[in-house]
């Protein structure tokens, strides 16, 4: 089966309405988002069709989207678009973003 990105234009559609539904804080618009779905495809077509012997998967990301074809026991490869969603409080930015309100309102008290 000759793979091109509208072989998964179910798949992209549906994730672009998973995006405009549920994602709020992420770093693309949803334009943006589609066209990184694209190129990612493209990546993971590659990737899929140039496996070493006895891999089942090719794999693309980036910071906010990870696409995986996966063999199937069809022509066409199972196809799964993840959101790699990231909050600003986790540990690896420090919680920086945490602000102890009390502390905030003791010091606006001390002005």
């Amino acid at each position: 089966m000759d793979l091109k990105t509208e072989t998964f234009h179910q798949e992209i559609e549906s994730a672009m309405k998973s995006y405009d539904r549920h994602i709020v804080c992420l770093f693309k618009t949803p334009d943006e988002c589609l066209e990184a779905i694209e190129r990612l495809m493209l990546k993971s077509i590659k990737a899929y069709e140039n496996r070493a012997e006895g891999m089942r998967h090719g794999i693309a990301l980036d910071k906010e989207i990870t696409i995986m074809l996966s063999q199937s026991d069809r022509e066409k490869p199972f196809c799964a678009i993840y959101f790699n969603l990231h909050s600003p409080y986790g540990r690896e930015d420090g919680g920086r973003n945490i602000v102890d309100s009390n502390s905030e309102i003791e010091s606006n008290l001390s002005d």
